[in-house]
């Protein structure tokens, strides 16, 4: 049933968006921030309660969260989101999508997980299928300033501490034009994807910790 959910909104994303490329991510990378809101936001009102006590799931969601939002910025900066009625859909998206995921990850995080590891499996997907379609004119085209302020020369702290199959400073991107922001974008995905998996295992709260950490090691 979820995955019959999450190939239905792919259609409806393909069928509305078709090569509105730019558009579409924006409304992709809108509604991939909130997954990981929801999951701040029930942990945080756990934690409140003395009912949960694991700071590093809200350390690692937080990065991640962190990371969508480049994402966004970085199509934004390409375009996507100048139209009035792309920003609506995003919003009235974001709010039932929003309370539904708290709502279901207060009865079955695993449910919630896996729900949205089949959404990045997707998004990776359409990245990948967009760099192969359009890899020589995207060559072409320099790279954002936000993308190499995030990938190359920022503070890569943050980049770091959501890529829990990773060693810290393990993936660098190379930034040196707009092929290569997309590669990085769509490698995230997987790791968002990697994390999702982590999260629903039996073992999940020993084996899921920030990369800064003195106890991390990549899960098996």
């Amino acid at each position: 049933m979820i995955q019959l959910l999450v190939n239905f909104l792919e259609l409806v994303l393909s069928v509305f968006y078709r090569n509105r490329f730019y558009p579409r991510f924006y409304l992709l990378e809108t509604i991939s921030r909130v997954p990981y809101f929801a999951y701040l936001s029930v942990l945080h009102l756990y934690e409140s309660l003395g009912a949960w006590k694991q700071a590093d799931w809200i350390k690692v969601h937080f990065a991640e969260s962190w990371n969508e939002l480049h994402h966004l910025r970085i199509v934004e900066a390409l375009g996507g989101g100048k139209h009035w009625g792309d920003r609506f859909i995003g919003r009235i998206g974001v709010l039932g999508y929003y309370w539904t995921l708290v709502f279901v990850y207060m009865f079955s995080p695993r449910s919630a997980y896996h729900f949205n590891q089949l959404v990045e499996e997707k998004a990776y997907h359409t990245y990948d299928k967009f760099l192969n379609e359009n890899e020589t004119e995207l060559k072409t085209q320099p790279a954002p300033q936000i993308a190499i302020d995030y990938y190359r020369d920022g503070d890569l702290y943050m980049f770091d501490d959501f890529q829990t199959s990773h060693l810290l400073s393990e993936r660098r991107p190379k930034i040196e034009n707009l092929y290569d922001v997309f590669v990085a974008i769509r490698n995230d995905e997987m790791e968002h994807l990697k994390t999702m998996m982590t999260c629903q295992r039996l073992d999940a709260k020993e084996v899921l910790k920030s990369p800064h950490s003195p106890e991390f090691q990549p899960p098996v």
